[in-house]
């Protein structure tokens, strides 16, 4: 068992050198993240091994001999695990959650859908039956719903087990899950496939690979920050990816964000996740020879859509490295690559819902959740420093790496009967030490700031983000 106190077992995970935790201080706060699960543990071990890994990599490239301190502060990473709901667009605070994305009561329990997306919204109303109404489908977030439409759910799935109305809405591509208790889950087959698994999954080609793998260059200037020069492809959606490449961003990497022009993600979303980054529309299938000359010079690809759903474009770790060799590849998915819901959709609400999680938090009359989407939020720092890590072992002969997670996994890691940590020391009287306000193309922004902190490292990124799809498909 990995133990969410223990810094060392993550580190190990990592591949890193056993000796380097001991360069990490925590100021632990009171207050931050309660919940009945270590949350608070889990929250302060994943950005502290993503500072960590991003300290390495800078004194790796700076040519040092010591690796610069790490410092981790309750306070920021609490403030941080809830980034998108301390956003402010000038002055207006982003929809979470859609109407129709919350738990609902059926014949025998509860289900918890989600449907902030419009596809994902149409699919849950075919595969119940119901009629919809008219809703935007450019990204703007879905706010108030058409009359009845709420109702006419309720009543459809008031009719319904649980279960049946999971199978129903997952098979039509819909996002519906029943809440299990932790043992029902443990009984489940994809509990058993995941308990199978690491928590972090490697894949390393060296050899032959490792003489062809393009090799960062030194730090020109001491105060350069660790990724600098580095190029990331950024395939991902929603919170987890999306706080792997930023937390990149903010480290100095080049992170051009590409998503399908026919999808665009929910604008508070983009706002939120999007500092540090470019953003671009590309078709894979319509346009393959622009991507593959995005891809002929990138150090980083990572993708957080369902395992497999990109292999038809050739974006399988194994076809990327043998075009790219000494490429980076990131995979984050919900469920797994493996075990019975490998294909499912999933996001972290939902993971909650069926691993036992909201079962856990709530009470014998209401389903709960964690107090924050603790399991994106530290997945991304759990996949960023995996990324820092692979370039660390890359400028040290390495070649092309694979680094594989998935939220059900790290929901795994949390309940698996570690006790929370030590009482705090320091009190917690809010986040606005944590927070900033700058202009963008969006707006005015209030944001948390990143609670990735080391000797030397940035304190903020250097570009706010800007409008979705704006920029072109092209390296600086």
């Amino acid at each position: 068992m990995t133990d969410l106190t223990d810094m060392d077992d993550v580190w190990a995970a990592l591949g890193g050198d056993p000796a380097l935790p001991r360069r990490i201080s925590t100021v632990v706060r009171s207050g931050v993240l309660d919940a009945r699960l270590p949350v608070r543990e889990l929250a302060r071990t994943c950005v502290g091994v993503c500072a960590l890994a991003a300290a390495e990599l800078g004194a790796r490239r700076a040519g040092l001999t010591e690796v610069p301190r790490v410092r981790v502060d309750d306070g920021a990473v609490g403030t941080a695990f809830v980034s998108e709901r301390h956003l402010l667009v000038d002055g207006r605070a982003p929809v979470a959650f859609a109407p129709l994305s919350r738990f609902w009561r059926t014949a025998d329990g509860w289900v918890r859908t989600h449907a902030n997306y419009p596809h994902h919204r149409q699919r849950l109303l075919s595969a119940l039956g119901v009629a919809a109404g008219d809703l935007p489908a450019d990204g703007t977030p879905v706010g108030d719903l058409p009359a009845g439409e709420v109702s006419a759910v309720a009543s459809v799935l008031a009719e319904r087990s649980s279960l049946e109305v999971e199978e129903a809405v997952c098979a039509a591509g819909g996002l519906a899950f029943a809440l299990r208790t932790p043992k029902e889950w443990s009984a489940h087959a994809q509990a058993a496939a995941l308990r199978e698994r690491p928590l972090i999954e490697w894949r390393r080609w060296d050899g032959a690979d490792a003489s062809r793998a393009r090799v960062l260059a030194p730090r020109t200037e001491m105060s350069a920050p660790p990724a600098a020069g580095v190029r990331v492809l950024d395939l991902t959606r929603v919170i987890a990816g999306p706080v792997a490449t930023r937390t990149l961003a903010l480290l100095g990497a080049d992170v051009l964000r590409i998503d399908p022009p026919g999808t665009p993600e929910i604008l508070d979303q983009h706002a939120d996740t999007g500092f540090g980054k470019r953003s671009a529309t590309l078709d894979l299938a319509a346009d393959p020879k622009a991507f593959e000359a995005l891809l002929a010079e990138a150090d980083v690809v990572v993708t957080g859509y369902r395992p497999g759903a990109l292999d038809r474009f050739g974006l399988s770790p194994e076809a990327l490295v043998e075009r790219r060799p000494g490429l980076v590849v990131a995979q984050l998915s919900a469920w797994g690559a493996y075990g019975p819901w490998a294909a499912r959709r999933g996001f972290d609400s939902l993971v909650q819902v069926a691993t036992g999680i909201a079962a856990v938090e709530g009470s014998a009359e209401q389903p709960g959740a964690l107090p924050a989407q603790a399991l994106d939020h530290g997945t991304g720092y759990l996949l960023a420093a995996a990324v820092l890590r692979a370039l660390t072992e890359r400028a040290d002969g390495g070649g092309g790496r694979a680094v594989r997670l998935a939220l059900a996994r790290t929901a795994a890691w949390l309940t698996d009967g570690v006790e929370p940590g030590p009482d705090g020391r320091a009190g917690y009287d809010g986040p606005e030490a944590w927070l900033a306000e700058r202009d963008s193309g969006l707006g005015r922004l209030r944001y948390a700031r990143s609670p990735v902190s080391f000797e030397g490292g940035p304190e903020d990124w250097t570009r706010p983000p800007g409008l979705w799809g704006a920029d072109e498909p092209r390296w600086r």
